[in-house]
């Protein structure tokens, strides 16, 4: 009886697939539902581990478009930062990062008495890696730092603004699977004096012995501390002199694997920021999809934004110039709009509330109010498919064990100025384990605060133009 209801379920599964759908008219009509390959993202949950990738020799042919484009990778790729090869154990690790990760960004806004729940011009660029293992990253680029150049992982992250490395002597240091980089070994390494003006964009600058000191803490327990410095860094094929980083001596936190990170926020003290005129402020990456072979890519400059993105206002917090906010009015499933106030989503002049891009978040957070109407939608539209418990932050499961595929609504992303981004299924039901249980990626907060995470940007290309305040959606995918 069982497998007869299995296959009367596979029936009405239908033929569509959707990839990535972007619009700029609200008043499209969608393909109500999806083919969701139930064995191709189990299979996917095995670990497929990628060698440290090296820096090939330009040719004449490849030399102009490589330069300017890293790859980006998930942490999960990189044998050396993998401890388990067991998907639960790697998937629960990450959840409990990401619970801290969001607590962090709301002491950052000064949000009181919220607590996450505790659950067990020029382009060039760099591939992204992501990471599902330990240390609060989850994608990564391969960059060199000094002269010669030393290549280090960095975690990339947009909310936040500083980009610093390990450094010796090692006061405190954790582990990274590259040496620990030594300002003696570059030539173009120089202190920052307590009185430059880049000291002075620092916050809680220090100084001693005349050098600027400066330290980090991102509100987990993490943190950075040591000196401020100019050195030269090379992204792809191109050198770029003169970057104010940090050189960390005394450094504590989830940054396991990592040598440190790349601040890619809208401060002025972020990589990006420090690029000025060279990429008209303007960036784009695309985090590659977990599981797959392929590589995420991090691209900076206006030649690296593409035509046919669909764009969304930027919109400014004062409270938190760091984070990108954009206009979200709405969320869909199957093509129609959940009834939810677009109040729930606004950024108010208090700098409360509003809606994140982030890229070190992995689930998207949602306002309790606003979670629960799209989630009822959603349990609506597959009473066609069993149910499992909840597991960790998620309320809502499947079992799916045994089904090939099956038949999902869309879900989407309403914008403000028209967009509309409607996600591939494996966007929004993830497996937590290998046997075929999945779960509704999107969890509610206590919180005002919605925030756009990793899981549900995957796949998509995303152009971030600082300049302009606009970000685009596709039309690329990775």
């Amino acid at each position: 009886m069982f497998m007869m209801l299995q296959l009367f379920l596979l029936f009405l599964t239908t033929t569509i697939t959707i990839t990535i759908t972007v619009t700029t008219s609200q008043n499209i009509s969608y393909p109500h539902f999806q083919n969701f390959n139930v064995k191709q993202t189990i299979e996917e949950t095995k670990l497929n581990h990628t060698q440290i990738p090296k820096q090939p020799l330009p040719t004449k042919i490849e030399e102009r478009s490589e330069k300017r484009k890293l790859k980006l990778l998930h942490r999960d790729k990189v044998t050396t930062f993998t401890t388990s090869n067991d998907h639960r154990t790697r998937f629960n690790a990450r959840l409990n990062r990401d619970s801290k990760r969001v607590a962090a960004l709301l002491r950052r806004l000064n949000v009181s008495a919220v607590r996450e729940p505790n659950y067990k011009s020029n382009a060039f660029g760099s591939d992204v890696v992501s990471g599902m293992e330990e240390g609060s990253g989850e994608y990564f680029v391969r960059i060199g730092i000094g002269s010669p150049p030393r290549n280090q992982y960095v975690v990339i992250d947009s909310g936040s603004d500083i980009v610093w490395v390990q450094c010796q002597p090692c006061t405190q240091c954790y582990h990274q699977s590259d040496p620990v980089f030594n300002p003696s070994d570059s030539s173009s390494f120089a202190g920052v004096s307590c009185g430059s003006s880049i000291c002075s964009r620092v916050d809680n600058a220090g100084c001693h012995e005349g050098r600027c000191r400066y330290e980090v803490s991102y509100g987990d327990g993490s943190y950075t501390k040591g000196t401020l410095a100019l050195e030269t860094v090379t992204i792809g094929r191109t050198m770029i002199r003169n970057v104010a980083i940090g050189c960390g001596h005394r450094n504590q936190g989830m940054f396991i694997g990592a040598a440190g990170l790349m601040g890619l926020g809208g401060g002025s003290m972020s990589f990006v920021a420090q690029l000025g005129g060279q990429t008209g402020g303007a960036f784009s990456y695309c985090l590659v999809s977990r599981g797959t072979s392929s590589f995420g890519s991090l691209e900076f400059g206006r030649e690296g934004v593409p035509i046919g993105a669909a764009w969304v206002p930027l919109l400014h917090n004062p409270r938190a110039s760091s984070f990108y906010y954009v206009g979200l009015l709405g969320l869909g499933v199957g093509g129609v709009k959940v009834p939810i106030s677009e109040d729930v989503f606004r950024l108010n002049e208090l700098g409360d509330g509003g809606v994140v891009m982030d890229t070190g978040t992995a689930v998207t957070r949602l306002p309790s109010l606003a979670y629960n109407a799209f989630r009822d939608d959603f349990i609506a539209q597959t009473t066609n498919l069993p149910r499992a418990s909840g597991v960790s932050i998620f309320d809502t499961c499947y079992d799916l064990f045994g089904f090939v595929s099956v038949r999902v609504p869309t879900v989407s992303f309403y914008f403000s100025g028209g967009p509309v981004l409607t996600l591939p299924a494996k966007n929004f039901l993830i497996p937590v384990d290998d046997v075929g249980t999945f779960c509704f990626a999107f969890a509610p907060s206590t919180s005002a605060l919605s925030i756009i995470g990793n899981i549900q940007q995957e796949g998509i290309e995303i152009s971030v133009d600082g300049a302009n305040g606009f970000v685009g959606f596709g039309p690329n995918v990775c």
